[in-house]
């Protein structure tokens, strides 16, 4: 009796245990995911880091490429430019590009709805990386706010010394809603044309760098060219506070490249050390070609190679081995260098700080080139599945919707606000300068 007693309790607690076990696994699939706490804090670090590419290492590079009498008025649009976009990313601009509901048919490839001001998410949401890791949704919304108003603030450096600050504060909001926020949609999201074209963007050589330069232009075209360009000199008037911003661009390009990763793991660690090989190469490679065109090795040709460097890597950054980034950085010095030295004069626009002939070429170089870098034969991550010719088709189809939509849709936003309110300041202020005209200080007293 007592035997047959211990024989059904044993039963009973091993049935109770399976029951417990199942209830458990059923449970824990049941519970909300948790965001990691190491991939959550590299991102948050990373969305500092492209922060800090803004404000102040975009404002002071550009600020210190301008003349004196410029130098707060470029600073201030740079601030004030990407304030805004920060405002309107959690308003509609989150929603549009990166929103929960995913529309059927032709309007699901440009934009995407839901989360209008952010609603339904709170301090427990998440969002999906590329593995099964998940981190926080609000930290992932601000990461992508950051490229949103960079990418905005890129433009001001064609615009520079002549566009009234109201006008710039108009055009921002039209411009992301009718152009940043659908490519962004269209090349990172899930069911955007290019996403599901196959396009390969890692960090934003589409998004962030052809998008600007290509918007600088026109409006650049809109604007005219500056009172005495090109007759008369117009040169950098503080190249220390230009190599500064370089410098704090640079550092801040790790959390820019590394962060689009979206997890501390070795993709981020490729993204890295590609983003050191690259810049570096550019840098030497805009130097050498200095000497090589009969000129001194510069500063300025070291910050403008620097640049031309960071951009082409880009959207290669997790895409392509290391000898590949550095392969891209020196061919995108060389083409960029063509570009700013030869395309201005004789195509006779005004892009003050060369935001289309770095940024613009520079993102076209990187997209393209990120065909090739990305396929094993050269050392990249591809497997192969995708042959060299039609990866460079797909990226080059990309290079070409996003000119397009950037072009056109910068073109209407640029005539609406012209319309309006005018988009360059009157002839007197641009002459005493956008410092004291615009915003009533100096950079130097």
């Amino acid at each position: 009796m007592i035997r047959k007693f211990a024989s059904a309790a044993a039963a009973f607690g091993t049935t109770a245990l399976f029951s417990a076990a199942a209830f458990a696994q059923e449970a824990a699939e049941a519970a909300e995911p948790v965001a990691n706490p190491g991939n959550n804090a590299w991102m948050m670090t990373a969305t500092v880091l492209v922060m800090l590419m803004i404000l102040p290492g975009l404002a002071l590079f550009y600020g210190g490429l301008t003349r004196s009498k410029n130098m707060l008025s470029t600073m201030t649009q740079i601030g004030a430019t990407a304030c805004l976009a920060m405002l309107i990313w959690v308003m509609w601009g989150y929603s549009l590009a990166f929103g929960d509901t995913t529309y059927e048919g032709a309007l699901g490839l440009f934009v995407s709805g839901g989360s209008y001001f952010l609603s339904g998410t709170d301090a427990s949401s998440t969002a999906a990386t590329f593995t099964d890791e998940v981190i926080s949704k609000y930290v992932f919304i601000s990461f992508q706010m950051t490229f949103a108003a960079i990418t905005a603030a890129l433009i001001l450096g064609a615009t520079a010394e002549r566009m009234k600050f109201s006008a710039v504060m108009m055009f921002v909001p039209i411009w992301l809603t009718i152009v940043y926020f659908p490519i962004a949609h269209m090349v990172w999201a899930g069911g955007g044309l290019l996403f599901e074209a196959g396009a390969l963007d890692f960090a934003g050589g589409t998004v962030v760098h052809i998008n600007a330069g290509v918007s600088g232009l026109v409006l650049a075209y809109l604007l005219g060219k500056r009172r005495g360009y090109p007759a008369e000199p117009m040169p950098p008037h503080s190249m220390t506070l230009t190599m500064v911003g370089t410098g704090l661009l640079w550092v801040g390009w790790f959390g820019f490249n590394a962060g689009s990763a979206l997890e501390a793991d070795g993709s981020a660690g490729l993204a890295m050390i590609n983003t050191f090989v690259a810049t570096a190469a550019g840098a030497l490679a805009w130097m050498v070609i200095e000497r090589l065109a009969g000129h001194k090795g510069s500063a300025l040709g070291f910050c403008s190679g620097v640049i031309a460097g960071l951009v082409a890597v880009t959207p290669a950054a997790g895409n392509s081995g290391p000898f590949g980034a550095i392969l891209l950085g020196i061919v995108s010095s060389a083409v960029c260098y063509f570009a700013v030295a030869k395309l201005k004069a004789k195509f006779g626009y005004d892009d003050s700080l060369d935001a289309f002939g770095i940024h613009g070429v520079g993102g076209i170089v990187g997209a393209i080139g990120t065909g090739i870098v990305y396929q094993p034969f050269l050392g990249g991550p591809g497997d192969g599945s995708t042959g060299l010719g039609a990866q460079l088709w797909i990226q080059t189809e990309g290079v070409l919707v996003t000119i397009g939509w950037a072009g056109i849709g910068t073109l209407i936003a640029g005539l609406i606000v012209k319309a309006i309110i005018g988009l360059r300041v009157e002839e007197e202020a641009e002459v005493d300068g956008l410092d004291i005209s615009e915003h009533g200080e100096r950079a130097y007293n």
